[in-house]
């Protein structure tokens, strides 16, 4: 395949639209680990293996670049595999360098030393896995001085969105969005920092306010995936069919990946 997308469920799904939609041409291989979501919930070892074991998948189906569309396995797994593990001549990027690069306006090619931007208090929602790594702030530290972070662990959240139940995933929105605001009342800008979040952002900037800049993750990935693209074009896959799989039961995943995006999309056992 051209490129794999890998995610411990259906968030990801978020970002395999808008490639879709950027990249029509773009074939890709996504590969949903649907047995055992969600991952915030894992330990950083748990996370590390489950997430090279399903790298391992997308490289076996013909994927030299998989992007890890999922912040958790971003946050816990993507420094070790890249320092230990992901051979040579294959690529695994996550999705915080995309949304830091949005948040500071300094390219991740820009290698000068840490400065002030703009933004100073900003809101990170996300799993308490991504939440424990601390992973956004570090790599947030290469690029930038004087950002306030305050981070809340949306648990539930995406178990309600892979279940499908929107009037729950609403009511925890609200409530973590309340619990973030009583330690920091006026952010400048929100992170949504888990794929499945893009699904409730309305509801995020509704609770936050107006004024509140939210950042979600599918567009700022899409489109730093089309620019390594046009500089590594021989990281590309030989594969000219988009495929989707799965470690769970093909058809329940199928289901809720339809009822996901509003269209069909149609897994097969991984």
């Amino acid at each position: 395949m051209a490129v794999g997308i890998f995610d411990s469920g259906l968030g990801g799904l978020t970002v395999y639209d808008q490639i879709a939609a950027d990249m029509p041409d773009l074939p890709v291989c996504y590969f949903a680990d649907s047995a055992n979501t969600p991952y915030g919930v894992r330990t950083a070892d748990d996370i590390y293996n489950l997430t090279c074991a399903a790298t391992q998948s997308l490289f076996d189906a013909g994927c030299d670049l998989v992007i890890l569309a999922c912040n958790t396995a971003s946050a816990a797994a993507l420094r070790r595999m890249q320092e230990n593990w992901v051979p040579t001549d294959k690529r695994v990027l996550g999705v915080f360098v995309p949304m830091i690069e949005a948040l500071t306006e300094r390219n991740w090619g820009d290698n000068s030393p840490p400065r002030e931007v703009d933004v100073r208090d900003v809101a990170l929602f996300a799993t308490p896995a991504t939440v424990a790594s601390r992973a956004f702030q570090r790599e947030l530290a290469f690029r930038a001085i004087g950002v306030d972070v305050e981070t809340q662990p949306c648990g539930g959240l995406v178990d309600a969105l892979e279940d499908g139940d929107e009037m729950l995933a609403e009511a925890l929105v609200r409530s973590h969005v309340d619990a973030l605001k009583r330690r920091m009342p006026n952010p400048q800008a929100a992170i949504l920092g888990c794929t499945h979040y893009p699904l409730m952002q309305k509801a995020f900037q509704d609770a936050l306010g107006e004024d509140v800049k939210v950042f979600s993750q599918a567009n700022l990935v899409s489109a730093s995936l089309a620019d390594y693209l046009k500089r590594h074009p021989n990281m590309l896959g030989q594969g000219t069919q988009t495929r989707f799989l799965t470690t769970g039961i093909p058809a329940q995943v199928t289901d809720r990946a339809t009822q996901f995006l509003r269209r069909k999309i149609q897994f097969e056992a991984a």
